[in-house]
């Protein structure tokens, strides 16, 4: 105790409260330090679904949870119908929980380890992806000369040309498009995670990005958000970012009037079907969507269905 160094001031923490957060339960702990908003969402819904199930009431009630009331569970999230890759989320979820607890020395073991959990289902052909002459007509849908219509095309150019995510999009800065690496410009995306890619920037999204923040005359404000709501075709509403919502419906509004309803998310499929018909490598188009693991990136690929590209073709006798 003598080597610590002495700090003198005003205490930020009551001595109340620091022994209030010494106190605090590891199992709020845990969920306190969960980083990502949607991994927190997501961990939230599924533990107050299993504690509805169970009756608990307290934190530390989880840690006289047994394998057969997890089990329980799995086979009442079952009968309610949910997808087997909700199951599995959800007993994730509780998985993580259980893990810290063992960290902590709350609990001697996962009650969760060894409850068998479906078998996850294939999206092969799940998500819908445009061809190449509906992407076209999607990016010529907005507007050309308003405000809203260049910054509609400017987004839905950036999903088809980069396959963002909406969250990713909606993170970007007005400094993100303007970097440079070899010479060539780049996208700075924020990924899931907290993980950052770079990303070429494609000449027609630089183009129509730069035309939108010439309209808009947020430019030179850096640190802003890049895309912005509209007020009625006039300017920014502020300095806020567009929301994951609001592309959805704007893709949803604009795939309509086409006649061919889809989300956004379709686009980042659209993008990386079209990467991988054109002969991208597997490996780099896993990269350039930030996917962990290229069983993800997989799922996009859709060439070994093709008759055309089969065995049977390169048999040659």
């Amino acid at each position: 105790m003598n080597d610590l160094p002495l700090i003198r001031g005003d205490r930020v923490l009551t001595t109340a409260a620091f022994h209030g957060l010494a106190a605090v339960p590891p199992e709020i702990e845990w969920f306190a330090n969960l980083g990502n908003h949607a991994t927190r969402r997501a961990y939230q819904n599924a533990l107050q679904d299993f504690m509805r199930f169970t009756g608990i009431a307290k934190p530390e009630e989880f840690r006289i949870v047994t394998r057969a009331q997890i089990i329980a569970w799995r086979d009442d999230l079952v009968r309610r119908l949910l997808s087997a890759t909700t199951v599995r989320h959800r007993l994730s979820a509780l998985a993580s929980l259980f893990e810290y607890l063992c960290e902590k020395n709350a609990v001697t073991h996962n009650p969760v380890k060894g409850v068998k959990r479906p078998v996850p289902e294939s999206y092969e052909g799940k998500t819908a992806a445009l061809g190449d002459h509906q992407a076209r007509r999607l990016l010529d849908a907005p507007a050309g000369e308003t405000l809203k219509g260049k910054r509609d095309r400017a987004i839905l150019a950036t999903l088809l040309y980069h396959a963002l995510r909406r969250e990713e999009l909606c993170r970007l800065k007005v400094k993100d498009f303007r970097h440079e690496r070899r010479g060539f410009p780049h996208l700075k995306v924020s990924g899931k995670g907290g993980k950052t890619r770079y990303l070429p920037l494609h000449p027609a999204v630089n183009g129509l990005i730069t035309d939108y923040l010439e309209a808009a005359g947020h430019g030179a404000d850096d640190a802003g958000a890049l895309f912005r709501p509209v007020h009625r075709n006039r300017g920014n509403a502020g300095d806020k970012a567009v929301t994951p919502d609001a592309i959805y419906k704007m893709v949803r509004t604009y795939s309509a009037a086409l006649g061919f309803e889809i989300g956004a998310h379709a686009l980042r499929a659209t993008a990386a079907r079209n990467a991988l018909d054109h002969q991208a490598d597997i490996a780099k188009v896993q990269e350039w969507l930030g996917h962990a693991n290229i069983s993800t990136t997989r799922i996009y690929d859709h060439r070994k269905t093709r008759p055309e590209d089969s065995p049977t073709f390169k048999v040659v006798y």
